[in-house]
């Protein structure tokens, strides 16, 4: 009589002093190829995109708005941290949770950064006053790097009308929390209407000025070895 049963069945039988059967020939099977199959499984894949102005991110929309995946990006890959459905600009799309958790999780201070065009010239104290951190309902924004840009920025075209460049500032806005619709409120509260909001980069990661609204790919080797280095190594 022979009897199959997979080793690692085998070693728990044999801690439990199950002794087999008299005179049964076991036939171990090779347990490890299931792991080698895992080991020998495709990496992560990671992969950047323009989320355009209107469009939600998320996969799909249960009323019908265009989202991710009308963008052809695979159900797989998920965005690390959201844009709201009128912001545009980077996302970082993968399928490893790991760092999908170091990159949004507010603990490791991950650096995100944006362009804020707002209504108006805020005056020094105003700006200091986004650096240092604004009351909101749910606590202080944590410390911020704002800076106002001597020239608009190289953007794609904007699909609604925008006020007079006379009347209109843009902020460069680097924050290191993900409050949520935080930069908006931000603005709200010290008196400075926002009329268009581009995420340019997070961490190491830029959005790369040939990647048009709508548009994904996989990032580079380079941009991969960047982000992971940065991310692992980043303590918060």
């Amino acid at each position: 009589m022979q009897i199959e049963c997979d080793c690692r069945l085998y070693l728990l039988a044999y801690v439990l002093a199950l002794a087999p059967l008299p005179g049964a020939t076991i036939i171990i099977n090779n347990a490890l190829e299931k792991d080698d199959q895992a080991l020998s499984a495709p990496p992560y894949r990671y992969a950047m995109a323009y989320k355009p102005f209107d469009v939600l991110c998320a996969n799909k929309d249960r009323y019908g708005r265009p989202a991710l995946v009308d963008m052809g990006i695979p159900r797989t890959l998920h965005a690390a941290g959201r844009l709201d459905l009128d912001s545009e600009g980077l996302l970082l799309l993968t399928d490893d949770g790991p760092l999908l958790h170091r990159v949004t999780h507010p603990d490791f201070n991950h650096p995100k950064t944006y362009l804020a065009l707002v209504v108006g010239h805020p005056e020094a104290a105003v700006l200091q006053q986004l650096r240092d951190g604004v009351a909101l309902k749910d606590g202080i924004t944590r410390s911020a790097e704002v800076e106002v840009l001597p020239d608009a920025p190289l953007l794609p075209p904007f699909p609604k009308p925008l006020a007079a460049p006379s009347k209109t500032t843009w902020l460069r806005i680097v924050l290191y929390e993900g409050k949520k619709r935080q930069i908006k409120r931000m603005l709200s509260a010290v008196a400075l209407p926002i009329i268009r909001l581009v995420r340019v980069a997070i961490g190491p990661l830029m959005l790369p000025p040939d990647l048009e609204p709508g548009h994904w790919r996989d990032l580079t080797a380079a941009e991969r070895q960047a982000l992971l280095d940065w991310v692992w190594s980043h303590s918060g």
